[in-house]
């Protein structure tokens, strides 16, 4: 993995694209509570913002981006297509949805947030319309989200553009190494989801976070820093994209102040090393429509 510093400025897509590397997540935000969050993070200096329709969100993202004052082109905007709007018309369907809540006539990253096996077909036609899309000048970029080896290669060989990003869990106690060494073979950004380990303080009592963790704790300490700051150092200075999510306007404040301090090689080889192979979130063969299918509403 690369693990020179890099620059606030961000990283470029296979396709050219100029991306942040570090963004501002709205998943499980109330969406009475998105407009302040987004604003708060817009005003602190973060330029990528992801939210997706199965969020119920993308209203009050597009609010803030509007009172911001920030002009359209400074701000790096994705959202994802649900499993439920899987296909041509459909997922062409969708993009209108989001875009009419957003309030933008281009999104820059569009991704499909999950694989769905059990219809792969669904998912290559979702795809092939999100190449149509591309195409059409309506997206700057496409992705894909929660896609292993398996469903990459089967959407490779059916498809014409190579996905920019694949979305996926990645965080020091789940770092899925072969998905992440798929993903740069083709050229495939990796941006991580719960990339701090938030996902690892729901497993129970005696379960330990990635917050409480000693070695992250040791190294935060080392640097001056919080154990999610250094996290987040470590996703950067590994090439990946970044984006954590928060209400808080100190946490979303303290999660931006990562670009005055660089890990070691040894502190990231230990980051790696934490790596437990548990996921946390849902695995994704089991993803079908019966049972994570959802109806995203029009408006």
């Amino acid at each position: 993995m690369n693990t020179s510093p890099i620059p606030n400025n961000g990283l470029t897509l296979n396709n050219g694209v100029e991306m942040p590397a570090l963004g501002f997540g709205v998943f499980q935000t109330p969406p009475d509570e998105t407009t302040d969050a987004v604003a708060t993070a817009l005003s602190t200096g973060y330029r990528l913002i992801d939210t997706a329709a199965a969020y119920a969100n993308e209203r009050g993202v597009g609010d803030a981006i509007r009172a911001s004052g920030l002009a359209r082109d400074d701000i790096f905007l994705e959202t994802k297509v649900w499993i439920s709007d899987y296909g041509f018309d459909e997922t062409l369907h969708a993009f209108d949805k989001s875009a009419r809540k957003l309030g933008v006539d281009t999104i820059d990253l569009f991704i499909l947030h999950q694989a769905l096996p059990s219809a792969f077909e669904k998912t290559v036609d979702a795809y092939r319309a999100l190449e149509r899309l591309l195409a059409d000048g309506k997206v700057r970029a496409i992705g894909v989200s929660n896609f292993m080896p398996a469903h990459l290669a089967s959407l490779l060989e059916q498809t014409e553009v190579v996905p920019a990003v694949n979305q996926i869990e990645v965080h020091p106690y789940f770092t899925q190494p072969e998905l992440q060494a798929v993903d740069a073979e083709h050229g495939i950004l990796t941006q991580a989801w719960s990339p701090i380990g938030g996902i690892t303080s729901y497993r129970g009592e005696g379960a330990t976070s990635t917050f409480e963790d000693p070695v992250i704790r040791a190294i935060a300490a080392v640097h001056g820093k919080t154990a999610a700051q250094v996290m987040l150092r470590w996703h950067l200075q590994e090439g990946r994209s970044a984006i954590p999510k928060s209400v808080k306007p100190e946490r979303i404040r303290e999660n931006f102040d990562v670009f005055d301090f660089e890990l070691t090689a040894d502190e990231l080889h230990q980051l790696d090393a934490l790596d437990r192979g548990v996921r946390g979130g849902p695995e994704p063969e089991v993803i079908t429509l019966e049972t994570f299918g959802r109806v995203i509403p029009e408006d």
